[in-house]
């Protein structure tokens, strides 16, 4: 028996509201509960389509993880599904920092909750490491694929160890181009053996 899209919309705010509420360091480290939720037991999207929807994601204007949930959302509920789940996804992340906005102060000044976050620190970068190693898995095996993430991986590390003033942004661009120009000329080699 399907599921009415009330039951629908509720799945999605409970599921996005648990991934917004247990995950520290922003959207690539809430990949990975992303894959691990609505691909894996939910089964609500493919491996490649969350492979897809972060592409586009890291390159249009949003955190990655709102245009994950709206995304996911849309495809199971359509424009109310997107909305709840991009609400559900938002909502701790609003609640935790209007709580600690009330306490600011105080809560810089306890030992405590900075140990806490020198530990998150290091679990963000574990969620965010096995996101990529997830990633890599379901990279097609081609060589244009592998020849951009190779150099855009020196070339990220380039710029960091020399501390070159050059945006992330423009990497993204670049290897869309290189990507675009390599489809199209694929593309018009195919038309000229026909």
């Amino acid at each position: 028996m399907k599921k009415t899209k009330a039951r629908t919309c509720w799945d999605l705010l409970c599921t996005f509201f648990k991934i917004g509420l247990f995950t520290f360091g922003g959207g690539y480290s809430m990949i990975s509960l992303i894959d691990d939720e609505c691909v894996v037991k939910k089964k609500w999207i493919t491996s490649d389509e969350l492979m897809n929807v972060t592409i586009i994601a890291e390159s249009t204007p949003g955190p990655i993880a709102i245009n994950c949930a709206t995304y996911v959302g849309y495809r199971q509920a359509g424009i109310l599904g997107s909305v709840i789940s991009t609400i559900g996804v938002v909502l701790p992340s609003f609640i935790i920092i209007y709580i600690i906005s009330l306490f600011f102060d105080n809560i810089l000044e306890n030992k405590i909750v900075a140990s806490a976050f020198k530990g998150i620190k290091i679990a963000v970068s574990l969620l965010v490491f096995t996101a990529a190693l997830r990633m890599l898995k379901i990279i097609p095996r081609n060589k244009l694929p592998l020849i951009i993430m190779a150099v855009t991986f020196v070339a990220m590390i380039a710029i960091s160890v020399f501390s070159i003033n050059f945006s992330s942004i423009y990497l993204i661009l670049i290897a869309g181009l290189v990507g675009y120009i390599t489809f199209a000329i694929s593309r018009f080699r195919k038309e000229d053996k026909k």
